[in-house]
């Protein structure tokens, strides 16, 4: 087979080692990988020069080139023959042992990148197999047109290159992507150009997506000692965005984002556009162009990977201000579709000789010892005297203990705290800047005096809002307030731990990510046996509006009776746990989120038709015991059907990014496995994290079974209704009663029937007011107001904590023996009053809006009382609260307090603003009625 090229031989050659050799055929400075596999090879002679080690077959003419693994050094002719080798294909991912850069290398030369590659830095050297590239790409363009609901997709978006006629296609999986095994690339961060031809080339490469440790199967301890080899180096995670440098074939420099190029019409400054910024200023410094950065990278078949960490352009976690800021360069991919990587060693050499900063690395020797560095590094916060949010570990890893070849692999290493304390001040600063609520999940006592610090800075210098939304200042605000309280953050966290203040939850939600026949309903029924867990089904949420607000509304109310409920619904999109986290977040901030994940795509592609035919085969065995899927009576096609739209609509969990990082705990379940093995699974998540919550005795095996055969078989369903295949259901009808539920769990109570109705008693007496004029008013007032001003208010909006409707309490129940005559004044016209008319109808003066950080309220008053008077000392309106904490009584209080202060308001944190023209206040008409007890 004579194939025309320099460099297409990762297919043509494989040596199982270079001791297997005859010795006529050894080479003594050979970097030979150990997986590559094994290919008739007899008859070899080995030719070396100083620049290249050729092989020749003595049955052809024709050079043969070995594999650029195989190769220290140097140079190919354009033709080779690989003897009977046409059936073997050598995967890219095999790797070269060599790691440490040459004791004497030669000098840099940039018009022989190849050579000074493997002679200068140690480093491997493999082109791009054209027809590997172009199966890629057919690959990824297949994904771009495809969605969803088959295997993968991907986005594709092009971009002009600076300086260039040439035009370069960006190639974005969703990151829960990553997670399946069929991916024809994991890398994150892929751009490629069509070259002459039609053929297509890969012009710069990220590396593969790697993971936290413990985030997938493969990045725990376990997996990691038994899958992994030596040496492991250490890297400091640098923190800032990613940046990615290569070469072009016109001698052009291509500089990108992770998933961009040249400037964005949504920001001043790209990210790509800074960072390109940083390669000149460095290459300036070395003597250096940004021409022979490119032709070297392009030459080299490699892509520079830098990390851009500058405070003047963004700022993020940690602070690279002065000589700190700048690109560290830590990695030099080669552009190939599976991973193949530089190590540290190779790097820096790299980075000395273009100017780029260098990330400090380290080896450690076994697993063991690596984990040990990790946690102790953990308990310090700090490395080498420098703050540190975690490592990246580079290694090689194989697929599993059968698997003979080992690959370049990452993982990380994040440490939690006090980086989640400070994220959490970057966001509530965002939002009170915003006007929205903030959302403080974990460290509430500290958080609240840190945003007493924030809203004092941003009052007395509005510019710093502006600055902060565009992520400067960040580290300023928070390394000012920890000044002022004399402590760090990890100080902060210590003492919250030895205090107990160790962010404990109260509330648990358990949030099912799964689809129709997984199981969750069943596991849900075993908790409930168990434990007595609150259990609310969207199933049996049967309102026609609101039903979203509603299903939450009911999680929230069984939280007051039980620490743990269970939000049994599919939750199998993004865009419903959004929706469940808004919804009880307003009503509950109080509540830590466990997502029970169904893993839909852990085996790769083939796992989605196994999942849909054990999910059908459980409908089908169930009947019709189920709210909305009746197997028994309903048509298999059109069950069939629905089951199919779920499945097909899947968003698996992504905990990188929102909503569902705001998960505090992930357990990731089997759908394919029997629910008696997810409960067991779950139980034991559950005691490992919130054993307070359970009580002190995990269940026994026998409990376990007796949980799930009772939610098997013992369990009928009360109420059923059909879905459509939008998901929508309708004609809810009762049916058999559930079941009395035995052992711990805790029976809903029950209604009472018979007897006569009592009437509804009379709560308080009000003046009802039409909403629209109000809302203008509010937002004629505030919304034209600096930002300060109408901060609250926008919070209050945006958090949905505006009332909907709105009144003025004339007098309340509470008070009628306190205000008897009052009370008997409006209890006697109600009773004058005939069936379906107003008591009476008033025009109402808005005079002033009044708030603080917790509540607002309009103060108003009567154009002519006609002898109502009110029984509050300040007739007014409450506009709303911060929260559900903060009861609308409380609208007495802050206009006593604003009554007492009115020269100094700004001493008691009170804000007031006159409504109306010239603030002559706004008249509108209100109607007098009763409001009943409900």
């Amino acid at each position: 087979m004579l194939l025309r090229s320099t460099s297409r031989l990762s297919p043509l050659l494989g040596l199982r080692s270079i001791s297997s050799l005859p010795h006529q055929h050894q080479l003594t400075k050979l970097s030979l990988s150990s997986s590559i596999r094994r290919c008739n090879i007899s008859g070899l002679k080995f030719k070396r020069t100083r620049t290249a080690t050729s092989y020749r077959h003595p049955r052809h003419h024709h050079p043969t080139l070995a594999l650029a693994n195989c190769i220290y050094a140097g140079r190919y002719p354009e033709h080779i023959i690989s003897p009977q080798t046409s059936s073997i294909h050598t995967s890219p991912s095999s790797h070269w042992l060599n790691r440490e850069v040459p004791e004497s290398p030669v000098p840099l030369d940039i018009e022989n990148a190849e050579m000074s590659v493997t002679e200068r830095y140690g480093a491997p050297y493999q082109e791009q197999d054209q027809n590997e590239v172009n199966e890629l790409i057919k690959a990824l363009s297949d994904g771009s047109k495809r969605g969803k609901k088959e295997g993968f997709s991907c986005r594709k978006s092009e971009y002009d290159v600076d300086h260039s006629k040439l035009s370069v296609v960006s190639w974005k999986f969703q990151d829960w992507d990553y997670k399946k095994r069929d991916l024809p690339t994991k890398a994150r961060g892929l751009f490629t150009l069509k070259a002459a031809g039609g053929n297509s080339m890969i012009v710069a490469r990220g590396y593969d997506k790697f993971f936290n440790i413990d985030e997938v199967e493969q990045t725990k301890w376990s997996w990691i000692g038994q899958n992994t080899k030596a040496p492991y180096e250490v890297t400091m995670k640098e923190n800032g965005c990613i940046i990615f440098i290569s070469g072009l074939p016109d001698g052009n420099l291509l500089v990108c984002s992770k998933h961009s190029t040249g400037a964005r019409a949504d920001a001043s400054k790209s990210h790509s556009v800074v960072g390109e910024g940083w390669v000149e200023q460095q290459l300036k410094k070395v003597g250096k162009t940004r021409e022979q950065l490119a032709k070297f990278l392009y030459n080299a078949n490699a892509t520079a990977v830098a990390e851009l960490c500058d405070d003047s352009f963004e700022e993020h976690i940690l602070a690279y201000e002065g000589d700190d800021a700048g690109l560290y360069l830590h990695g030099v991919n080669l552009n190939l579709p599976v991973f193949a990587t530089w190590s540290g060693p190779q790097v820096h050499a790299f980075a000395d000789d273009w100017g780029f900063k260098k990330i400090e690395v380290f080896e450690k020797e076994t697993a063991s010892e690596l984990k040990e560095f990790l946690e102790g590094v953990g308990e310090s916060g700090e490395w080498n005297g420098r703050a540190v949010e975690g490592f990246v570990i580079r290694c090689k890893a194989r697929h599993g203990p059968n698997d003979p070849e080992w690959h370049d692999w990452f993982f990380k290493y994040k440490f939690e705290e006090p980086y989640l304390m400070y994220r959490q001040w970057r966001e509530v600063t965002k939002a009170i800047i915003s006007g929205r609520q903030p959302k403080v999940k974990k460290h509430k006592q500290i958080t609240e005096k840190y945003m007493t610090y924030a809203r004092e800075q941003l009052r007395k210098n509005p510019a710093i809002g502006k600055a902060f939304q565009n992520n400067h200042g960040i580290i300023a605000m928070r390394d000012g307030f920890l000044a002022s309280i004399g402590t760090s953050g990890h100080e902060i966290v210590k003492a919250e731990e030895a205090a107990g203040e160790d962010g404990k939850a109260k509330s648990l939600v358990l949030v099912p990510i799964a689809t129709i026949g997984c199981g969750k309903t069943t596991v849900a029924l075993g908790l409930v046996k168990l434990f007595g867990v609150g259990h609310i089904q969207n199933d049996n949420i049967t309102v026609k509006k609101g039903k979203p607000q509603a299903f939450a509304n009911a999680i929230v109310t069984a939280l007051n009776e039980h620490p743990i409920c269970v939000a049994d619904r599919n939750n199998h999109q993004k865009r419903e746990r959004d929706q469940l986290f808004r919804d009880i977040n307003q009503l509950n901030p109080d509540v830590d989120y466990v997502a029970l994940h169904y893993v839909h795509y852990k085996r790769g592609e083939d796992v989605i038709s196994k999942i849909r035919e054990k999910n059908q085969q459980r409908i089908f065995d169930r009947g019709d015991n189920h709210q909305t899927i009746h197997s028994g009576t309903g048509s298999n096609q059109e069950i069939i059907g629905i089951m199919e739209g779920f499945i097909q609509r899947f968003q698996s969990l992504d905990i990188e990014s929102d909503p569902d990082s705001q998960f505090d705990l992930v357990i990731d379940l089997d759908p394919l496995a029997e629910s008696r093995e997810n409960l067991e699974t779950v139980v034991s998540k559950l005691y490992e994290h919130y054993p307070y919550l359970l009580g002190e005795e995990m269940p026994s095996a026998e409990d376990l079974d007796e949980a799930s055969r009772w939610a098997l078989s013992d369990y009928t369903v009360g109420l059923k209704h059909v879905i459509g295949k939008s998901g929508s259901s309708s004609n809810a009808k009762p049916s058999r009663e559930q079941q009395p539920q035995k052992g711990k769990e805790k029976a809903a109570p029950q209604p009472k029937s018979g007897g006569k109705q009592k009437q509804p008693a009379v709560e308080y007496y009000e003046i009802r007011l039409r909403s629209p004029p109000i809302n203008a008013a509010l937002d004629q007032a505030l919304l034209t107001k600096p930002s300060d001003i109408k901060q609250f208010y926008m919070q209050l909006k945006g958090s949905r904590r505006v009332q909907a409707k709105f009144h003025i309490t004339m007098v309340h129940r509470a008070n009628a023996k306190k205000q008897a005559d009052l009370w008997d004044h409006y209890e006697k016209l109600r009773q004058e009053t005939p069936d379906g008319k107003d008591m009476d109808e008033l025009e109402v003066k808005l005079e002033r809006v009044v708030w603080d950080n917790r509540i607002m309220a309009i103060q108003a008053s009567l154009v002519d009382s006609k002898g109502h008077e009110c029984g509050n000392e300040f007739m007014h309106i409450t506009i709303g609260t911060a929260d559900s904490t903060v009861k609308p009584k409380e609208s007495n209080d802050l206009l006593k307090t604003w009554s007492e202060n009115r020269d100094n308001l700004e001493a008691v944190g009170i804000k007031e603003v006159l409504l109306g023209k010239d603030g002559e206040g706004i008249v509108t008409p209100g109607l007098l009625n009763p409001a009943m007890a409900r």
